[in-house]
């Protein structure tokens, strides 16, 4: 289990030197960090704000397959999405029965992001269902489930991950290429007849692929 932890980080830019010794406690510290935390003047000045505000309280995070319990806020999680047009619904009893396809994203014990690793064929699986908790965009949580679940796909042995999505630009920071979907089988569209725009589908698929051959 992957832990999270957000805790005091002492930080003293020149730019704010007449300021004093500038101090915060909202720095998420992950595997991620690097990247999220090369952002020059404009992350000085948050942080400079962030100090006025006063100090939060910690937060810890981890990722984990999905249990029973968590199969109602998957399903909620889901639809809040699917009523604004970003992905299909699904019923409660289709969240139990492809529970063991979830992973989930805690965030100080509450489920705050999920994902699914479907396996379509020997060489492919389809990442599915990925939904972040509104309140939490920009924690980096959509990208740790994604990497949780290619990390899954690698340990399965399969050669291929891909997904259909609006936002390809956030899979290819990650690695994915996009390409036309009629590179993909056909049983990829079993999902479009459940969907109100299969006659005008405005997703966009994207594929991540030599999974296996990069880990060896």
């Amino acid at each position: 289990m992957t832990q999270y932890h957000i805790q005091d980080v002492g930080v003293f830019p020149a730019f704010f030197r007449f300021f004093g010794d500038l101090y915060t406690k909202r720095v998420l510290l992950s595997e991620y960090s690097h990247a999220v935390y090369v952002c020059g003047f404009d992350f000085t000045v948050s942080l400079l704000f962030s100090r006025l505000k006063g100090p939060k309280e910690e937060c810890y995070m981890n990722i984990r397959s999905a249990k029973i319990s968590d199969a109602k806020v998957i399903c909620s999680l889901i639809n809040q999405h699917a009523e604004i047009d970003r992905m299909l619904f699904r019923s409660l009893a289709d969240i139990y029965e492809n529970l063991q396809t979830f992973s989930v994203v805690e965030a100080d014990g509450a489920v705050v992001g999920c994902c699914a690793l479907e396996i379509i064929w020997a060489d492919l699986a389809e990442i599915k269902s990925l939904a972040v908790d509104e309140a939490q965009k920009g924690a980096g949580i959509g990208r740790m489930l994604v990497e949780k679940a290619v990390e899954q796909a690698v340990e399965l042995g399969i050669e291929r991950v891909f997904a259909l999505t609006l936002e390809p630009e956030f899979f290819e920071r990650l690695g994915f290429e996009v390409v036309e979907k009629d590179e993909l089988p056909m049983k990829v569209w079993s999902d479009c007849a459940k969907c109100s725009k299969q006659q005008n589908c405005d997703e966009i698929a994207v594929i991540k692929s030599s999974l296996v051959a990069r880990r060896s």
